[in-house]
């Protein structure tokens, strides 16, 4: 069984904790990680990318000169795709579509594999609930360097915080979440993960 080092909002440390078997259970699926990573990298592309073919391309609804008795090579139109200028031959079209499909329960392994990942690295990390009474980045920041240290970290409050998310979005390389919905990409992307304590509590109804 996994333990985690507990943390007050004030970052003093009152002990360690077992994390639950039901999140917990030490397997780390990489074929799961690997398709799950891989979809979501694919789904953030927005293929804004596109090139004209030759029917798009302004120009040439003649032959550049006639066809025979010049000693040139024929032509048909200056749009064909070796003229400069020309259309483009299997360019990007900004119609394609990146977005790849992954299986709920593949999902949810991959998310499962992620965290005993970091769990094994020994980068779970408890806090006890954050109560901000106002945005307070400055706060924030040195209490997450105090627990956590350098490197990306990952905050996962057991429910949707406006105040924490305010406080922590212009960190760099801190990313905020409501416990379950983080991806698998989340928690490997992050050096450290840092769960409120109550989240705990609702492994059974998020990782259902």
């Amino acid at each position: 069984m996994f333990k985690a080092p507990v943390f007050t909002a004030d970052g003093e440390k009152t002990g360690e904790l077992d994390l639950p078997e039901a999140l917990f259970d030490g397997v780390v699926h990489e074929p799961a990680l690997w398709q799950a990573v891989k979809a979501y990298l694919a789904n953030q592309r927005q293929a804004t990318a596109g090139t004209k073919t030759r029917s798009e391309v302004k120009g040439g609804n003649s032959k550049p000169w006639r066809q025979k008795g010049t000693g040139r090579a024929r032509q048909g139109s200056i749009r064909a795709a070796h003229w400069r200028g020309g259309g483009t031959v299997f360019g990007p079209r900004p119609e394609r579509n990146f977005r790849q499909e992954v299986p709920r329960k593949v999902k949810r392994l991959a998310r499962r594999s992620a965290f005993n990942a970091r769990a094994q690295e020994g980068a779970i990390i408890l806090v006890e609930p954050l109560a901000l009474e106002a945005p307070r980045t400055r706060r924030m920041a040195q209490l997450l360097e105090k627990i956590a240290g350098k490197g990306n970290v990952l905050l996962l409050t057991h429910q949707y915080k406006p105040v924490v998310h305010l406080s922590t979005r212009n960190l760099p390389g801190v990313v905020q979440r409501p416990f379950g919905e983080e991806s698998a990409y989340d928690v490997l992307w992050s050096d450290t993960v840092v769960i409120e304590v109550p989240a705990l509590e609702r492994i059974e109804v998020v990782d259902a």
